[in-house]
């Protein structure tokens, strides 16, 4: 988890082949699992959030997984929170259309 912003935005672009300027979030994790770096391209510059748990883990795909997973913006807070962020229980989004 050595990397900081130029080595991330390689790693998005060369490694997984997608834009490291999209409105996107990119979330890595290191192999103990217990810190998180988030990239961010706004408008005119990055952003690097980090997070760092004093305990326990993130719920983070295994090793073997490599390929970028799409996760939704309730799937990243779940996996902030320390939950996993394949809530299988969890209640589906609803669009409501009409208030009666």
């Amino acid at each position: 988890m050595r990397k900081s912003i130029d080595g991330l935005a390689a790693i998005v672009q060369e490694t997984f082949q997608l834009d490291p300027f999209s409105s996107s979030l990119f979330v890595f994790c290191n192999r103990g699992r217990d810190k998180l770096k988030i990239l961010h391209w706004d408008h005119n510059g990055f952003w690097l959030y980090y997070r760092r748990l004093e305990r326990g883990t993130f719920d983070w795909p295994s090793e073997h997984h490599s390929e970028p997973l799409q996760i939704s913006p309730r799937q990243l807070r779940w996996l902030l929170d320390g939950l996993s962020w394949n809530q299988k229980q969890a209640h589906s989004a609803v669009t409501a259309k009409k208030v009666i």
